[in-house]
């Protein structure tokens, strides 16, 4: 039986290690000096900006050049996205202040899961159909608490130049969309970088972490909005992945 084989791990030369050891310094001072007044809020009970605050400023030390098109999200929305990177969360929060939908694997790992969860993240069992209901509550209370709430339909990263099949099974927990609540597309695009940037194929994770904070150059990412999904659009979680999916394709046609 042949032993499954693992990508190589990436190597850095020194400057790029200079400049890995300083972002990740920067990163852990910005996460103490953002926990006390997010706990403080937290106890007051009080809309709480500081996992934007963060989630902004790793974006800004990640050195995340980040232009919006579009209009942004008002009042209560779920934001479909196309996924690339772990940097696409922290700029999607710098944008818009949106929580996440994760898929319960992320849950396993406490620091990950403490994290996630202070920013109201959703979790979702994928194949425990006798959680729908409480997926449901979950979605519409990280709605209340954030006014925005994100999720990757495609279910993993892709290469950043199209679109893999988005999977609707994980817009069940949207399904029936509240009233009041906007449904839209929201396209990632790292032009020409994003073969760079991509956590694609066999690359360890922490290799694809560790290759943006060294980067040298400023990672170029467009994020754009597209007008609400209506009508027929919505009309369940397949409909809703069908739509999304057509609008970014063609974002990525343009």
């Amino acid at each position: 039986m042949t032993a499954a084989v693992q990508a190589p791990r990436r190597r850095f030369g020194p400057f790029a290690v200079l400049r890995i050891g300083i972002r990740l310094a920067a990163m852990v001072v910005l996460l103490i000096a953002c926990l006390l007044p997010y706990y403080l809020f937290a106890m007051l009970r009080l809309r709480n900006p500081w996992p934007r605050v963060f989630l902004g400023g790793i974006c800004w030390i990640a050195g995340v050049d980040l232009e919006v098109r579009g209009e942004r999200a008002k009042g209560s929305a779920f934001l479909i996205a196309n996924h690339v990177s772990w940097i696409d969360i922290p700029a999607i929060a710098q944008a818009t202040g949106s929580a996440f939908v994760g898929h319960d694997g992320l849950a396993s790992v406490p620091l990950i899961r403490h994290l996630c969860a202070m920013n109201d993240t959703v979790f979702i069992a994928r194949h425990d159909r006798g959680s729908v209901h409480r997926q449901v509550e979950d979605v519409r209370r990280a709605i209340r608490d954030t006014g925005a709430l994100t999720i990757f339909p495609e279910g993993t990263t892709s290469d950043g130049t199209g679109l893999l099949p988005f999977k609707s099974s994980l817009l069940s927990a949207l399904e029936p969309v509240p009233d009041g609540v906007k449904v839209i597309p929201v396209l990632l695009d790292y032009g020409p970088e994003a073969a760079n940037i991509a956590w694609v194929g066999d690359e360890h994770g922490i290799d694809n972490f560790l290759s943006i904070l060294a980067r040298r150059q400023p990672v170029p990412l467009t994020l754009t909005f597209f007008a609400p999904l209506t009508g027929e659009q919505v009309r369940d979680r397949k409909a809703m992945a069908a739509a999304a999916r057509e609008v970014l394709a063609a974002g990525f046609r343009r």
